[in-house]
């Protein structure tokens, strides 16, 4: 008796799936349609003008979105930045035979910007971290003389920027122990671009902060 050879038409044969399997594959594929359906739409209620629903889901959407879908701009007024603000630092150390010393600038934006450019997986702390820390302090204190503008979270922005940049030297600079630091911003308008007739000017202004005093407190809980 002389075996059969599975001709290429046989062996190209449509698959038949059995009924659990395509039960399985249809729960799995109406679960992945609905769950992305939710995140697309609570992305739309985070950027559109407020309403009923998305005063409803407000807590629900913000953790959706919150920290990194988050978006500075709305669905119909969209308001892009027109100033690239820069945030430095530079501290004042104690040396062993108690001489005092005034550091250079810091550069904390040049710092973060060097570590997204050419990353292709950014990290959220270096793109938003230092600069939601100056947003902060900048909405609560007065631009003018630098006075608290909303009581305690004034306060809070304070501590915050502060350890952000302490976060960045340490407890010593150069083997010196720090006894203060101080910040500045420094913010230029954007360039118009080359077919504007705009005229703009695009130096840097400076603001500088007083210098805040650095305890062992102000170090607690920073890695």
């Amino acid at each position: 008796m002389t075996g059969h050879t599975a001709t290429p038409r046989e062996e190209t044969a449509v698959r038949t799936w059995s009924t659990p399997a395509l039960t399985v594959l249809g729960s799995a594929g109406a679960l992945l349609l609905g769950g992305t359906g939710l995140f697309l739409a609570a992305l739309f209620l985070h950027v559109a003008p407020s309403n009923a629903v998305s005063q409803r889901y407000r807590s629900e959407v913000d953790q959706v979105v919150y920290p990194e879908f988050e978006q500075n701009w709305k669905l119909f007024a969209p308001n892009p930045l027109q100033q690239n603000i820069t945030v430095d630092a530079r501290v004042q150390t104690i040396s062993p035979d108690g001489q005092v010393h005034t550091r250079d600038w810091l550069g904390l934006t040049a710092q973060d910007i060097a570590a997204i450019r050419g990353n292709p997986a950014p990290s959220h702390v270096d793109q938003n971290l230092l600069r939601r820390a100056w947003d902060f302090y900048d909405s609560t204190h007065s631009a003018q003389d630098g006075t608290v503008t909303s009581g305690m979270r004034g306060k809070l922005a304070e501590e915050y920027l502060k350890r952000v940049a302490l976060q960045r030297f340490g407890r010593t600079a150069d083997g010196e122990r720090i006894l203060q630091i101080q910040l500045r911003a420094g913010t230029a308008e954007v360039a118009p671009p080359r077919w504007s007739q705009e005229q703009v000017s695009t130096e840097v202004q400076y603001r500088e902060l007083p210098w805040w005093p650095v305890d062992d407190s102000d170090h607690e809980g920073l890695g």
